[in-house]
């Protein structure tokens, strides 16, 4: 009975979120118990905690990029980018998506996955700029106005998805090709990588045209309102 005493962490942590307690503190709290509870002493326990966070002290980087966007969005983000696109009365949302497409599978390609996605970009810049875009080209509705904010987020994710395997030294490749050997076949990461390029180039074809159509009924929004839009 007395081995299955380590897992009361993560009873801690079960009560400590259900009662709404500062993650922060449940969830040390819960380390602290789970080493104690396993026969370690105070000092081994902490400097155990230590190490760890240590040796992964790069997994919280991109958490530190968060309060920085806060800031700036704070002070202004959203209302600068947009007032910069509506500057240039021929962008569209679908031509501006279209590009953001474009960058967002070659830098996942070269395994910079990391440096764009929905809180560092989509959110503070791109959902923005398409909308302002989008408001050159007709007066939005609602409904309209979510699914240019849409298009916004589902653009990150396609270019994502499908450009970080053409990168071989990515996890999903790793995996395709330990499942692959587990099957019989025998393929280096790079042969997977290649054959993820016409992949790539189909999504892109597909959800650029997707974008184009978006184009297209904004323009006949305009037109319908009477208003020249590019």
């Amino acid at each position: 009975m007395t081995q299955y005493l380590p897992l009361a962490g993560i009873l801690i942590v079960i009560v400590g979120f259900a009662l709404r307690l500062n993650p922060m503190l449940v969830v040390p709290v819960a380390a602290l118990a789970t080493g104690l509870l396993a026969g370690m002493d105070l000092v081994e326990v902490v400097s155990s905690l230590g190490k760890a966070f240590n040796d992964n002290r790069i997994i919280i980087i991109p958490w530190l990029v968060l309060p920085v966007i806060g800031l700036l969005e704070r002070y202004g983000l959203q209302q600068r980018s947009r007032a910069l696109i509506s500057s240039f009365r021929a962008a569209t949302a679908g031509r501006l998506l279209l590009l953001y497409l474009l960058y967002r599978q070659i830098i996942s390609a070269i395994g910079l996955h990391s440096t764009a996605g929905h809180p560092q970009t989509v959110r503070p810049l791109v959902a923005p700029m398409a909308l302002a875009a989008a408001e050159n080209q007709a007066d939005l509705d609602r409904g309209m106005a979510e699914r240019v904010k849409a298009q916004a987020a589902a653009t990150d994710n396609v270019g994502l998805f499908f450009g970080e395997d053409i990168f071989f030294a990515i996890g999903s490749i790793v995996l395709i090709q330990q499942t692959l050997a587990a099957a019989g076949y025998a393929l280096r990461p790079l042969d997977l990588a290649v054959w993820a390029i016409p992949t790539a180039i189909a999504a892109f074809v597909i959800h650029g045209s997707r974008l184009l159509l978006m184009d297209r009924e904004l323009r006949a929004m305009g037109r319908a309102a009477g208003k020249r839009r590019p």
